[in-house]
């Protein structure tokens, strides 16, 4: 198949059988690639009622037809599995040079099944492949270990790694790759520390068959020549996703306090500037990336290097954890890179447990004498050590904030913020009806990249709960996660605003096929719908109550920032549900109707 590597690589880690099968057909035309391939083999193989940490879970990796080519920002790869942290639908996207390195080894996804009676990594040279001890790497961190492989192997091989908090099980364990590109949410690393894999290894050589290649190279100079002329360019480059720090706090979306306020009181020593004359050393892109949006930073006060601190690190952990000095949180970033945790989760934990602490629920006692408090980096840096080992309060804690919320009771479950088990990521959401909705409704739980609505909130208003609202939510989340179908980056589309309208030719150009926008954005909603069913099907009782926001968010005003006062009402959010719901061609509870199902192909799948 043009476009595609031509392979599924299928690895048991209980036996260490390794085989090849030809990619199917019928599921690239469906379901296109990337977190498409996730959830069809997700669905389609995980037994119902699958332990997510046990062998019959799988890990599906997955590239998509435009990895790899020329095109802007080909580098996104997709990791979905059964969520431990969620029990549902997870998947987490990674940029960087992965992807285009399976492709060019002739694979399109690795599906890993079983678990290894050792730990082990996996080689992948083009058509080598095998599984080699990973006894003497066990237990270091993620940037340690890809640094180590990379001097056995070879600088041409890409990594994807955990570390000690994938192998001890931590719920919100991520993968990391490329020094510091993550797929973060939902616990994918955590799968892979249940299965005893601690590393992927790819190299490869060949050629990714190109249906015209004359066609590509004129239609991908051009994307790439209108990502360039974009008038947001300089600005996007210079300072990546850290220039949301100081416009997040000026019109009140940044987390603070376990999401009580909108903004900080003093928030310029985390903003993009600041960041920029501080520790950036240079910019750092992903495969074919003409817009590299990564920072490659040192603190001098802490003697390490860290890629970022990006915008959602700094929300989470610097604003919601009160840490105002941008080494502070680039600190605690490099710790949770190389222990292998993801930032979002970990940092609203933390702000639960400190307030937790300051209310009384959480004692000296159960920290070991650590008092708790805002805006303390000794605390936060304890409290990510503690919780990827999961020593003391820290075991609690890497649960999840569903999860210990429910443990420790006393009102907690009150300023639990989270979706569906998931942390909400770093976007306060009491006067953002849109972007609230985005959060609630999301596939994985709360999560901003499916949908980043607040935008839309502020064009035409945030006060108004409209049908216009759901309907711009559920286009959001058609086109911003085809994106990961295609393995392409939507950053340039977000930030650059380059036309939608380039990536159809291009696609048929590389594949051969011909396909509208309309095309794709029914496949987006296909994958959509059966993430959806996913959920039903897994979840006892799946349904409306599982798309209900945090209660602080309905409950409690925001207490500062350009929005105080503000909250969402319960009535507001029953009215969000219901016009989203039938916009999608859902039911009353959430469920897709079996007239939805058969539309898009799915009664097969899903009967």
């Amino acid at each position: 198949m043009n476009g595609y590597g031509g392979k599924i690589l299928r690895v048991n880690l209980t036996t260490g059988q390794i085989t090849k099968e030809p990619t199917p057909a019928h599921v690239a035309e469906k379901f296109l690639g990337g977190r498409g391939f996730g959830i069809y083999f997700l669905y389609t193989e995980v037994p119902k009622g699958a332990n997510p940490l046990g062998p019959e879970n799988k890990l599906i990796i997955s590239s998509g037809p435009l990895s790899g080519t020329l095109t802007p920002g080909a580098g996104k790869m997709d990791f979905t599995t059964k969520s431990p942290l969620t029990g549902g639908y997870a998947s987490a996207s990674v940029g960087g040079h992965l992807t285009a390195e399976l492709k060019y080894a002739g694979y399109d996804s690795i599906i890993v099944e079983g678990i290894s009676p050792k730990p082990v990594y996996l080689y992948i040279n083009d058509d080598e492949v095998e599984l080699r001890d990973a006894s003497d790497l066990w237990g270091k961190g993620a940037i340690t270990v890809e640094t180590e492989l990379k001097k056995r192997l070879g600088e041409e091989f890409q990594i994807a790694t955990i570390g000690p908090a994938g192998e001890n099980l931590v719920k919100y364990a991520c993968i990391s790759h490329d020094f510091g590109r993550q797929a973060g949410r939902g616990g994918v690393g955590t799968v892979m520390g249940a299965k005893k894999l601690k590393a992927i290894a790819v190299h490869g050589t060949k050629d990714i068959p190109i249906a015209d290649p004359q066609a590509l190279l004129r239609l991908g100079t051009e994307a790439y020549k209108a990502c360039k002329a974009s008038g947001g360019f300089e600005a996007w480059v210079r300072y990546g996703t850290s220039g949301v720090t100081v416009w997040s706090n000026e019109v009140g979306a940044f987390p603070v306090r376990n999401f009580q306020a909108g903004a900080l009181e003093d928030y310029s020593g985390l903003s993009g500037e600041t960041m920029r004359q501080r520790i950036v050393i240079t910019d750092k892109g992903c495969f074919g990336c003409p817009s590299p949006c990564g920072k490659y930073s040192f603190s001098k006060k802490y003697n390490i290097y860290v890629e970022g601190p990006e915008y959602e690190t700094t929300a989470l952990i610097g604003g919601d954890c009160v840490l105002t000095d941008i080494e502070d949180v680039a600190y605690a970033n490099w710790l949770c890179d190389e222990l292998g945790i993801d930032t979002i989760s970990v940092g609203n934990v933390m702000a639960f447990a400190i307030e937790c602490f300051e209310k009384g629920i959480i004692t000296k006692e159960d920290t070991g004498g650590l008092e708790l408090r805002w805006g303390e980096p000794k605390v936060v840096f304890t409290l990510i050590e503690k919780i990827a080992r999961r020593e003391g309060i820290g075991d609690l804690l890497a649960e999840g904030v569903k999860y210990a919320s429910q443990k420790l009771g006393k009102g907690s479950e009150e300023f639990a913020i989270h979706v569906k088990g998931m942390e909400v990521s770093g976007y306060e959401s009491h006067n953002a009806p849109a972007m609230l909705l985005s959060y609630m409704t999301c596939d994985v739980g709360a999560h901003h990249n499916r949908s980043w609505a607040i935008t839309y909130d502020l064009q035409v208003g945030r006060d108004l709960v409209t049908p216009d609202k759901a309907e711009r939510v559920i286009y959001l989340q058609h086109v911003r996660p085809l994106f990961d179908c295609l393995g392409a980056c939507r950053l340039q589309w977000v930030e650059l605003s380059i036309d939608l309208g380039l990536y159809p030719p291009i696609l048929k150009a590389i594949t051969g096929i011909d396909r509208s926008w309309e095309d794709l954005l029914k496949i987006s909603e296909r994958v959509w719908n059966l993430t959806r069913m996913y959920w039903v099907r897994e979840v006892e009782g799946f349904g409306r109550e599982w798309d209900y926001p945090p209660p602080r968010f309905y409950k409690e005003p925001v207490t500062y920032g350009p929005t105080k006062g503000k909250l969402m009402s319960w009535s507001d959010i029953q009215k969000l549900l219901d016009m989203y719901y039938e916009k999608r061609g859902w039911d009353k509870n959430g469920i897709p109707t079996p007239e939805k199902l058969a539309e898009l192909g799915l009664a097969d799948i899903v009967k």
